[in-house]
């Protein structure tokens, strides 16, 4: 298992601010109950929608335990790894990035513990790109909202997109919905979400986004949205109100 925790480099994709305050939150990340329980609650959902975009769009087998042999996958803004050790549980080959080297130490004890051999480096999508790295598959789970410089960020995201690669991203839409379940709700009255851990000016609306990667020489090939009901929970379906995921490739 290789992994770099030394800080990262700085790029024009990093905001310091942002990587400082998830960093600080390293030793909480796979804590159920803690900072993240958010996440915790919808990874689920996401790897399913994961495991089957990647199934469809490769044409593998949803049958099998690991899916995703045979594919390299890069977890961008990987955090501790609540996404990137379910695509190496799946198969993957995977690497996790982030800009906070306190979540890769985090993320690679984690592996080590649970036995997955898994590549964390704190790095930046532009340092990463610039080595020449291709992946089959990308995330880039709850990331796009904290980003600085977006035009760089998602230039990086294409350049590590291998030909006929697939990229998954989701994040908050910029909506009064999403104000009042994130912000209002989740951050200021339950607390499942940190304190401070979201500007809502910087939400961006599905139309955005999906200017953003054609802009990058990504073509957008689905929207799902992620709602919750008191009855299923956390659900992929139609309302992108609060939540979304873009599945994108090369155009």
């Amino acid at each position: 298992m290789a992994s770099t925790t030394a800080p990262a480099p700085p790029a024009p994709s990093i905001a310091a601010n942002e990587a400082e305050f998830f960093g600080k939150l390293a030793e909480d990340w796979w804590n159920p109950t803690g900072s993240s329980a958010m996440l915790h609650r919808i990874t689920p959902v996401r790897s399913a929608l994961i495991r089957d975009a990647a199934v469809a769009h490769f044409g593998l087998s949803a049958k099998t335990r690991r899916p995703l042999a045979g594919l390299t996958a890069l977890d961008i803004g990987c955090g501790a790894g609540l996404m990137t050790e379910p695509l190496a549980r799946m198969g993957a080959t995977a690497t996790g990035i982030d800009a906070a080297p306190e979540n890769i130490a985090a993320a690679a004890a984690h592996a080590t513990a649970g036995g997955l051999d898994i590549a964390y480096h704190a790095t930046s999508v532009e340092a990463l790109a610039a080595t020449g790295a291709r992946f089959d598959i990308i995330t880039c789970l709850e990331v796009v909202e904290h980003v600085a410089d977006r035009d760089s960020f998602f230039a990086a995201l294409a350049a590590l997109l291998a030909p006929g690669g697939l990229a998954i991203l989701s994040t908050p839409n910029r909506t009064a919905a999403s104000w009042a379940v994130l912000i209002a709700g989740a951050e200021m009255i339950t607390r499942q979400i940190p304190r401070g851990a979201h500007d809502w000016n910087r939400f961006m609306t599905p139309p955005e986004l999906s200017e953003s990667l054609v802009n990058a020489g990504l073509a957008v090939m689905a929207t799902h949205g992620l709602g919750w009901s008191p009855a299923k929970g956390f659900q992929i379906g139609g309302d992108t109100g609060i939540n979304y995921f873009l599945t994108a490739r090369h155009a």
